[in-house]
């Protein structure tokens, strides 16, 4: 089980660009931006910081580490952290909705209504989307991206190339009052720390999970006939990405699913970068035919690719039980 919170306190600007940089002639626009990291570079910064000054064996680290995120938190209450709402709830500024099963059937009462929240409190998780919005359950994205322009300088001079003299860089600016949250197996020491792909500064610390926490609980129950995603979802082989395990116990069941369009997903191991895939995206709701009757850490290693090390170490598909209107 995990045991740890890990939160992590920006020390000013964060990490927030991927793909190329952009030319002077062709500053229209920002880069690609994915944030916040996803759960595998903590754990390489776990692989990296145990390098430096080992606290704990190598081959412990590579069989037992699991950690998973993102996730984010109000930095004076880091145990009862946001998670992706699921898709069957619906919750916007005006009103609220929520998917239910009729006639065997996906419905809802109103077509009209889209979603504008997309983080709830865990300790909510298994409350009516009314009932949620009515405690303040809800929150939008507490971080925004702040596009910063960089020189690209000649080594000899104090100015700016004359070709390729320019890049856009998408800082990433939390709110001082939040920090990122991620789930862990291990402690990561106290401290500061350079993370993400631009190696800004942050403050790490581990914090222990108690045994009746929100987090803890939810994933001691057992899943039955439906559940969703808060961490991106891979399944499959090495060679391709699906939408739900291809293993023959889960495929028998016929999954239904809530979803949205994919999402990239790609990380670095031992040092070079892993092929780019496709995930399921966070929020993701699945109903099945029979009941599954495991908990997530009961998932078979066999329905993650495994590329060096299984990608459920580093939290892919992590999921909670849900409950929908309609099924039994």
């Amino acid at each position: 089980m995990f045991k740890y919170l890990i939160t992590i306190s920006p020390l000013g600007f964060m990490y927030g660009s991927s793909g190329g940089f952009l030319s002077p002639e062709n500053l229209v626009g920002r880069s690609g931006a994915k944030f916040p990291p996803e759960a595998a570079t903590l754990s390489g910064l776990f692989f990296s910081t145990n390098k430096v000054k080992s606290y704990i064996s190598p081959k412990e680290l590579s069989d037992n580490l699991f950690v998973a995120g993102p996730f984010w938190a109000k930095s004076d209450d880091p145990e009862y952290f946001y998670v992706p709402i699921p898709w069957h709830k619906i919750l916007a500024k005006k009103g609220v909705d929520e998917w239910e099963i009729k006639s065997g059937k996906w419905d809802r009462e109103s077509e009209d209504l889209d979603p504008e929240y997309s983080w709830q409190t865990v300790n909510s998780w298994n409350n009516s989307p009314a009932v949620i919005k009515k405690n303040g359950d809800v929150f939008e994205t507490p971080w925004k991206y702040v596009p910063i322009l960089h020189p690209k300088t000649k080594d000899d001079e104090r100015c700016t190339l004359a070709e390729d003299g320019l890049f856009l860089e998408n800082a990433v600016q939390m709110d001082d009052e939040c920090c990122l949250v991620y789930l862990s197996t291990h402690r990561l020491a106290d401290g500061w720390y350079r993370f993400g792909g631009e190696n800004h500064l942050v403050e790490i610390n581990s914090i222990e999970l108690p045994d009746d926490s929100p987090i803890a609980q939810l994933l001691r129950q057992p899943i039955q006939r439906s559940f969703a995603l808060i961490t991106p979802g891979i399944w499959g082989s090495n060679k391709f990405s699906f939408r739900y395990p291809k293993n023959e116990d889960f495929s028998k069941k016929r999954p239904e699913m809530l979803t949205d369009k994919p999402i990239s997903y790609r990380y670095r191991a031992k040092g070079q970068m892993g092929r780019g895939r496709y995930a399921v995206p966070p929020g993701t709701v699945y109903l099945l035919r029979e009941p599954l009757d495991k908990t997530w850490w009961e998932f078979p290693e066999d329905w993650f690719p495994k590329e060096g090390f299984s990608l459920k170490q580093v939290g892919c598909g992590l999921c909670l039980p849900i409950e929908i209107q309609g099924v039994e």
